[in-house]
Order: C-alpha cells, then structure tokens, then sequence
C-alpha cells in the first residue's frame, strides 16, 4: 500500500455579530511548505465559517491523504468524533431531540470530503498559544471584513 503523504490543517470562522459578516481563514502545512487560504461572506453564522473552512482545507487537497485537522471549533470535533453528523444523516439531519441539525448542507460536502482522507479531528484552544490557530483567525476576521462580500445562499434564519 502507498504511503498517503500526512499534512496538517488549521482552520477557524470568524463573524462579527452571529449573524452577521463572516469569513474563514486555513493554513496548510506540508513537508515544510505553507499555503493559506480565505474568504467571507456578507451574511452568515460562526459556525458555518467554522464549517467552511474545514472544507476549503479538505477541497485544496489532491490526493488522499493523512489529516491532521486542527480547530477551535468543539462543534466540528465533537460532532464528528463523537459519531453526532453521522447520526444526523441518518436520522434526515435530525438530532437526537428531534429537531433540525443545522448546516446540513456544509455537513454533507464535510462528510463527502472526509470519505476521502485518513483524518484526525484536534481541537486546539482558541486564542491561546497555537501560532497556526491564531493566524486562521486573523485570515478569518480579515475576511469578514471585505467590502463586496458574497451572500451565502446557502445560509437561512
């Protein structure tokens, strides 16, 4: 069996107000070699950046690959080490409570991508000593504050 390459991703959302303009920063590190990527939105929510930004990680990958995906996000860790957004699909994108589980549609591309990827789900404290952590949400918050931001079509609330 090839030996899948291993890289790290950093991710975080940012939104100033909840809802509001939003935008997610990542950083991908791979064999000593550094790409960043971000983008906003006009109108949308913490946790779809959040979401977002692990799957911008996940789609700038080409290949199969080892993932060591870091986050602030107890969310997205939880959630999928805790089996919870593969109950959630079962279940029609219900939890356990029975009402709806939100971001469904960012869920789905996360789940479709991961299928893909060997991935570790880490969480990191936020705002505290992760150097990569930190430079996400300056990407992030600096997104969030474009002048000519998209809509997230996707975003209802």
């Amino acid at each position: 069996m090839e030996q899948w390459p291993e890289v790290d991703i950093y991710t975080d959302g940012a939104c100033r107000g909840n809802p509001g303009p939003g935008g997610y920063g990542v950083v991908l590190k791979y064999k000593g070699h550094t790409r960043e990527l971000s983008g906003g939105f006009r109108r949308t929510t913490n946790n779809r950046m959040e979401l977002l930004a692990v799957i911008k990680g996940l789609e700038a990958l080409n290949r199969p690959c080892r993932v060591n995906l870091y986050t602030d996000s107890r969310y997205i860790v939880d959630a999928m080490n805790g089996g919870w957004v593969q109950k959630w699909r079962r279940n029609n994108w219900r939890r356990a409570d029975g009402k709806a589980a939100k971001n469904p549609d960012l869920w789905q591309r996360i789940l479709e991508l991961a299928a893909k990827h060997r991935i570790k789900w880490i969480w990191v404290k936020g705002h505290a000593d992760n150097e990569y952590n930190n430079h996400c949400d300056r990407l992030a918050v600096q997104a969030s504050l474009g002048e000519s931001l998209p809509e997230d079509e996707a975003y209802q609330e």
